[in-house]
C-alpha cells in the first residue's frame, strides 16, 4: 500500500512526529504492489454502446465530476472547466480559471465552483469567472453549491460558506486541525436543510445558516500509536437514500447514518481508500485488494464479494446503475458487474489511460473521465 500518494502534512505537524511518520511512510511504500490478476475474455452479457466522446486537458489528480439533471461539470488539472449536455454529448460552455486545480468541481446547474492549487475558491457562471477568494488552507474536497451559496471544507478543518453571486464570506467555523490530512476528496453534501460534512472519522450535521453543529455521528475512530496509524477520515463519494447517508472511512470501515436524527445505523470493517456507491438495497465499495463488496443497506451485512476477478487492481468507487455496478481501474478499463452477485457483465476500454474519477450517471448516460482527458458517454443497448 503506497500511502504517499494519499497523504500530505497538515498545518500543525510536529517535528518529532514527522521523523516517525517519514519512516512509516517509507516502510509502507517500499513494498511493490502485486501484479493484477489476468482478466478472462470479456463475456459481453450486457450490451453497452459509446454514445459520444469529448476531450479536455489531462486529469492528473482525481477531480470529481458533478451531475445536475442531464448536465455534468468536469474539470482538468490545468484549470479547465467544462459543462456538458450528457444527452447530446455537446459542450454547454468551457472556461479556464487561470491556475491548476486541487479540488473540483461543484455545481447547482447554474453556478460552478472549483479550488485552485494556490488555495483560491473560484466561482463561474455561463463560462465566465464571477469571483475568486482566498481560503485559509488548501482544499481537496469539491465545493458544494446549494441555495445560492458555496460551501467549502479545507484541509485545516475549516468549513466556510460564501455568497455565490458576490463571493462574500458568510461564515467560517474551524475545528482542531490534524497533523496529517488526506490529499483526497472528502465528504460534503446537503440533506434537506442540513449541511453534512466528513470531519475526521465522523459525519457532522451543520446548520448552513451559521455553521453551528447539529449532531455528530462516528463511522470510525482513531487507533494506533503514531499519526499515520491514527489517521481516520471520510473520503470520496457517498450513497444517499432519503435521510440515510452511507460513507467510507479511509482504510477503516463503511457505515450508514440517519441524518434526520444524527444516529449511527451500522458500521462494518472495510479496507479501501475511495468512496462508495449504492442503491436502495446495497452499498458497494472497492477494497485495496481489488475486491468489490456489496453490503446490505438495511443492516450492513455482506451480501456478496467479487474477490478474484479484479484482484490487485486499483479501482475507483463503484457506480450503481440498474442491474449493474460499474467501476474503473488505473489500467484504463471499465468493469460492468452484476449488482446481484458481482459476476462480470461487460468490460470497456475508453482510451487506454487510467480512469480518473468515479463514473457518474447523467440522465440515461454513464459518463467516464480518463487521465488523458477523454470524456465518454455510454448507454445500455
Amino acid at each position: 500500500m503506497n500511502l504517499k500518494r494519499y497523504l500530505t502534512w497538515g498545518p500543525a505537524l510536529r517535528i518529532g512526529a514527522a521523523a516517525a511518520l517519514i519512516a512509516t511512510l517509507a516502510a509502507c511504500s517500499g513494498t511493490s504492489r502485486p501484479k493484477p490478476a489476468e482478466l478472462p475474455p470479456n463475456v459481453g452479457l450486457m450490451g453497452i454502446k459509446q454514445a459520444w466522446t469529448l476531450k479536455i486537458p489531462k486529469v492528473e489528480f482525481p477531480l470529481a465530476t458533478v451531475v445536475n439533471g442531464d448536465q455534468i461539470a468536469v474539470a482538468s488539472a490545468d484549470g479547465t472547466v467544462v459543462v456538458i449536455d450528457a444527452r447530446a454529448g455537446t459542450e454547454v460552455w468551457r472556461a479556464n480559471v487561470g491556475a491548476p486545480l486541487a479540488a473540483g468541481v461543484g455545481s447547482d446547474g447554474r453556478l460552478v465552483a472549483v479550488v485552485t492549487a494556490n488555495s483560491e475558491l473560484v466561482a463561474l457562471e455561463a463560462g465566465k469567472v464571477l469571483w475568486k477568494e482566498r481560503l485559509t488552507a488548501q482544499a481537496y474536497t469539491p465545493p458544494l453549491v446549494a441555495g445560492r451559496r458555496i460551501f467549502v471544507q479545507a484541509a485545516d478543518r475549516t468549513t466556510s460558506a460564501w455568497d455565490g453571486q458576490s463571493g462574500r464570506r458568510l461564515w467560517s467555523q474551524q475545528r482542531t486541525a490534524e497533523n496529517l490530512v488526506l490529499k483526497k476528496p472528502g465528504v460534503l453534501l446537503a440533506v434537506g436543510d442540513t449541511l453534512v460534512a466528513g470531519v475526521g472519522g465522523r459525519l457532522v450535521g451543520i446548520n448552513p445558516a451559521n455553521g453551528s453543529s447539529r449532531w455528530e455521528s462516528p463511522i470510525a475512530a482513531p487507533r494506533g500509536t503514531n499519526d499515520v496509524e491514527r489517521l481516520v477520515d471520510l473520503t470520496g463519494t457517498v450513497s444517499r437514500q432519503g435521510d440515510m447517508v452511507c460513507a467510507r472511512a479511509y482504510f477503516a470501515s463503511v457505515g450508514c447514518v440517519d441524518t434526520a436524527r444524527g444516529a449511527l445505523l451500522w458500521t462494518k470493517p472495510a479496507v479501501g481508500a475511495d468512496g462508495i456507491g449504492g442503491d436502495d438495497r446495497y452499498i458497494f465499495g472497492s477494497e485495496d485488494s481489488g475486491a468489490v463488496v456489496a453490503w446490505r443497506r438495511s443492516d450492513g451485512e455482506r451480501a456478496w464479494q467479487q474477490a478474484d476477478l479484479l484482484k490487485y487492481r486499483l479501482l475507483t468507487a463503484p457506480l450503481a446503475v440498474g442491474r449493474s455496478v460499474i467501476v474503473g481501474d488505473t489500467t484504463g478499463l471499465v468493469h460492468v458487474l452484476s449488482r446481484d452477485d458481482g459476476k462480470p457483465l461487460n468490460r470497456l476500454n475508453p482510451d487506454g489511460s487510467a480512469i480518473a474519477a468515479t463514473p457518474v450517471l447523467a440522465g440515461n448516460t454513464v459518463v467516464v473521465v480518463t487521465r488523458n482527458g477523454g470524456v465518454f458517454g455510454y448507454r445500455p443497448e
